[in-house]
């Protein structure tokens, strides 16, 4: 008898295909999130969950008696309670690698966004405004030639740090838990401190995972060692900054912009004062979102789910369960 999983989220003809031909599937198949109280009334039957939104802890694997793995169509997995699951004996995946240039391409749309107003002068030609030629109160800033602090130098910083040195001759320098000096070596970019990254950057890129450690990371300190011509982008997880001094930063302009990804509540209300500043560009969380890097990272999740029932070692298996 073929084992059974679940799917909360909605998966292309070609990955439910490539599911079925092993396992039973049952999917959600709706885009909005699968109640709680139905996934906790239903995933006792199941051997696998394939999922991205839905909250993994102790309640959801109790209720879970048979469950072999959790699949996360995702790079990050702070929906996971990691220790829960390994308490529990089960697998936990995700997908990193496959996103990592869509991703970095967005930043860089981030970046250039909100260095040269797009979004604020596309809207001034849409509202009639441009009734003249533009003058210094329209004009952005360069991002060629300036100096790029990335805080986290993994796969995806790599990837922002190549476009920025050999694309836009940016100056790039970052600040990581241990140095990457294969990156230093291949793209000549620096290592700084923490302090003096903040201190000498005119963009600081965060890509930080969330985590008890990096948590409101980026805070009132941080904000106010910033230039005032600094643009702060961040595209890892909204509550690595405290909205709160971020807010505040930009209400006495100790810094020039920001370009933001993800929000500490998510999706945003509507009554968030980030919302009102025209020197912020505030996107609905879509650094993987094209439809072939989508389709991509359901195919992994797929393969990982398919290994961890098969009583192979998943690809993807998160590494605190290695």
């Amino acid at each position: 008898m073929k084992k059974k999983i679940l799917v909360t989220e909605t998966i292309p003809n070609s990955v439910r295909d490539m599911l079925e031909a092993e396992v039973s599937v049952k999917e959600w198949g709706n885009s909005k999130q699968m109640p709680r109280e139905e996934l906790l009334e239903m995933i006792g039957e199941f051997h696998g969950l394939l999922t991205s939104k839905d909250k993994i802890d102790q309640e959801l694997l109790q209720a879970g008696t048979n469950l072999e793995v959790v699949s996360n169509i995702s790079v990050g997995y702070d929906n996971m309670n990691v220790a829960a699951i390994k308490e529990a004996g089960i697998l936990a995946t995700h997908t990193p690698y496959v996103l990592d240039e869509t991703v970095a391409d967005l930043i860089f749309g981030l970046i250039l966004s909100v260095a040269r107003r797009i979004p604020e002068l596309d809207q001034y030609v849409k509202q009639g405004k441009w009734t003249k030629a533009i003058d210094l109160p329209e004009f952005g800033h360069n991002v060629h030639s300036k100096k790029l602090g990335i805080i986290g130098m993994g796969r995806i910083g790599e990837k922002v740090a190549r476009r920025a040195s050999l694309g836009f001759n940016m100056e790039v320098s970052y600040y990581n838990r241990s140095r990457n000096q294969k990156v230093e070596q291949a793209l000549g970019v620096t290592y700084q401190s923490y302090n003096n990254l903040l201190q000498d950057s005119d963009y600081i890129l965060l890509m930080t995972p969330l985590t008890n450690e990096t948590h409101h990371m980026i805070n009132k300190e941080a904000f106010e060692k910033m230039k005032e011509n600094c643009f702060f982008i961040n595209a890892s997880r909204g509550a690595v900054v405290d909205e709160k001094a971020l807010i505040t930063a930009l209400e006495k302009k100790q810094i020039a912009g920001a370009g933001l990804d993800v929000f500490e509540q998510e999706p945003i209300e509507r009554d968030n004062p980030l919302l009102t500043f025209s020197n912020v560009v505030t996107l609905p969380h879509i650094g993987s979102a094209t439809a072939e890097t989508r389709e991509e990272m359901k195919k992994y999740a797929a393969k990982n789910i398919l290994q961890a029932l098969r009583g192979e070692k998943p690809d993807a298996l998160i590494k605190e369960l290695q």
